[in-house]
Order: structure tokens, then C-alpha cells, then sequence
């Protein structure tokens, strides 16, 4: 984390930081993938998030030494697991322990389901899957960033109105900002209301 300095900035009221990965919040998500042994693992991941629309694509940053870097470059695919507040112990359980010492869908009792387009599986419990496959990746110094094509998605049927539509609110998300879990809560406006006339 980021330690302030004793610089006051040239604006008032403000503190100069130093450089350093405060953009928060951040999703919290559960990444599982699959290596060549056949054993999935489940790694969570808060540098992860939208990159493209057309085609659809997003991107995962993760450290070399951890143990999913390599199923990820052995299998060129992976699953982003969202999950909610139900699941935050596993989530932050996943993200502490390591994969080459215990198999975490045991250890948490997360439940394995089945993806209709890659090998990895997705996580019951949580009420948005994404499945993807990696398309190119970027060394960046402390993490590898896989950009990946998301090639299906698997949302709860609890999260369907009858009209076909998501409704996220629903989901009791959760979110990672400065070392901690927070509920995602309140609704301020929706994409658009600055604009739009009443």
C-alpha cells in the first residue's frame, strides 16, 4: 500500500502520495483454471476488469511465482467467478492460500460446475461466470497481464427478470478497496441520468 509523504500538494486540503495501486474499489473475483495434471485451482484476483466491448474481452494480472500462472499458460484459458457476500471467507481464503499445497474446492467447499466452452470450471456459489480464452499476454514487471476473449457467460437464473434482463443489483456483490471486503450497496444514478431529461 501506498505511504503518504510530508509533501502538501499545491492544491489545498490535499496530501501528496506516493505512486501506487489505490484506484479502488476493485472486483473481487474468484479465477479458476485447469493445468495438464487435470486438477482446477482457484485463485482470487483483484487486478482484473473490462478491456473491450466488441469483441467482448477482459484482462487478469497475476504474479509469476503463483501457482495459477502456470495452469493459465498451460491451459490458455480460465473462468472469472464473481461472487458475493455469501462467499467473501472463501474468496479471501483463495487468495491467501496457495493451490500447490491444498485443493481449495475441497478446503472451502465451493462447488465445481461444469463450462460449456473451456476446461476450467466454473464456482456454484457465485452468481456470474465468465468463461474465457487467453489471447495474448503482457509481462509488466511485478504481474503478467493475460488478456483473454470472453467466450461465454453463466449468470444464476434468480438474476433473470421475466423480460430477459440482468439485474446486478440483485447479486449482493462484493468489491476489494485498500485491503478490505466491502458489500457493494446503494444505488447513485445509472449510466446516462446526468442527462437525461425529465
Amino acid at each position: 500500500m501506498s505511504k503518504t509523504t510530508k509533501n502538501k500538494s499545491a492544491n489545498p486540503g490535499k496530501i501528496t502520495w506516493q505512486p501506487g495501486t489505490v484506484l479502488s474499489p476493485v472486483p473481487a473475483v474468484m479465477v479458476t483454471t485447469v493445468g495438464n495434471t487435470g486438477r482446477p485451482n482457484i485463485i482470487t484476483i483483484g487486478w482484473a476488469g473490462i478491456i473491450c466491448s466488441e469483441p467482448p474481452m477482459l484482462s487478469i494480472s497475476v504474479r509469476p511465482e503463483r501457482h495459477s500462472y502456470s495452469l493459465l499458460r498451460e491451459s490458455g484459458e480460465f473462468a472469472v467467478n464473481i461472487p458475493d457476500r455469501r462467499s467473501v471467507r472463501e474468496t479471501d481464503f483463495c487468495g491467501v492460500v496457495s493451490g500447490r499445497d491444498c485443493d481449495k474446492f475441497h478446503e472451502t467447499g465451493l462447488t465445481q460446475g461444469r463450462s460449456e466452452t473451456i476446461k476450467a470450471p466454473i464456482i456454484m456459489e457465485c452468481p456470474i461466470s465468465i468463461e474465457c480464452k487467453i489471447d495474448r499476454e503482457i509481462e509488466l514487471g511485478s504481474h503478467s497481464m493475460f488478456l483473454a476473449r470472453i467466450t461465454n457467460v453463466q449468470v444464476s437464473e434468480q438474476l433473470i427478470d421475466d423480460k430477459g434482463r440482468l439485474l446486478i443489483e440483485k447479486a449482493s456483490l462484493i468489491g476489494y478497496a485498500h485491503g478490505h471486503y466491502y458489500q457493494l450497496g446503494k444505488q447513485l444514478g445509472h449510466f446516462g441520468f446526468s442527462v437525461k431529461k425529465n
